[in-house]
């Protein structure tokens, strides 16, 4: 049995984050259970990773970027989880919360907001040999909401896949024992639930109101699909959570060992 422990980044007044992750694990793998330790409601505590198999760091509302003094918090739980060792995932903030800790820079996309999906995003040469992508073809679209982005890599990672407006939407880092892989989209998220950020009028998405329908009818009207710039097939449950159910065999490979 596997037992992944799940960093939320949602402030109390947000949705939780985790509830995404947890179903999309209860699919790929029923035996998962799960702890939730929620950092900017109470720091995360070295005990919190004791009998943990892996670390998932959520993507985030929040109007703060990563390397801001109000995600100290995230930040000192993620360099809880680096010095455990243990395989650590991270979506969207999660990743940019990485990068962060490990000495890369983040900030708002010059490009402005990515919303719907993540355009024809390609895999570098080493995301092609990257256990992260098996099975993924070289270009793909998936569920992508952001404003901010990897800007630089820390030294020492490992590109794996971009598009024109974010060079950088998955790397991986496996340095002094830190064991990470992350992407910039969302592989836990449905389209619908893109579709739930956009109506949210306070919130900095929702100027993309024109995406909400064929956001809630991609997974099974094909001209939708092709309207935000995916397909039915790549909506599917299991192709557009591949490289969660990749990394979840890479943690049940390194309890073995």
């Amino acid at each position: 049995m596997t037992h992944l422990l799940i960093i939320e980044a949602n402030t109390p007044d947000l949705p939780p984050a985790v509830r995404a992750f947890q179903d999309v694990f209860s699919v790929i793998d029923p035996s998962v259970t799960f702890t939730v330790v929620a950092p900017y409601e109470a720091a995360a505590q070295a005990q919190d990773f004791d009998g943990v198999n892996a670390v998932i760091f959520t993507g985030s509302g929040v109007a703060w970027s990563t390397d801001d003094a109000r995600a100290a918090a995230q930040r000192d739980a993620m360099t809880l989880a680096f010095e455990t060792g243990l395989p650590a995932w991270g979506s969207c903030n999660g990743m940019q919360l990485a990068a962060t800790v490990l000495g890369g820079t983040v900030g708002s996309s010059p490009n402005g907001l990515e919303v719907g999906v993540a355009r024809n995003t390609q895999l570098t040469d080493a995301g092609k040999m990257h256990p992260m992508f098996a099975g993924r073809s070289q270009t793909f679209a998936v569920p992508c909401i952001h404003r901010d982005e990897v800007q630089s890599l820390p030294a020492g990672a490992t590109l794996l896949a971009g598009n024109d407006h974010s060079p950088i939407q998955a790397f991986a880092y496996t340095h002094d024992g830190v064991d990470f892989w992350g992407t910039q989209y969302h592989p836990e998220l449905r389209p619908t639930q893109i579709a739930d950020f956009i109506r949210n009028k306070d919130g900095i998405f929702a100027e993309h109101v024109e995406l909400i329908g064929d956001l809630n009818a991609a997974e099974t009207d094909p001209t939708a699909a092709a309207r935000i710039g995916t397909t039915q097939d790549a909506l599917r449950h299991d192709i557009r959570t591949l490289e969660l159910a990749n990394w979840l065999a890479h943690v049940k490979d390194r309890t073995l060992q």
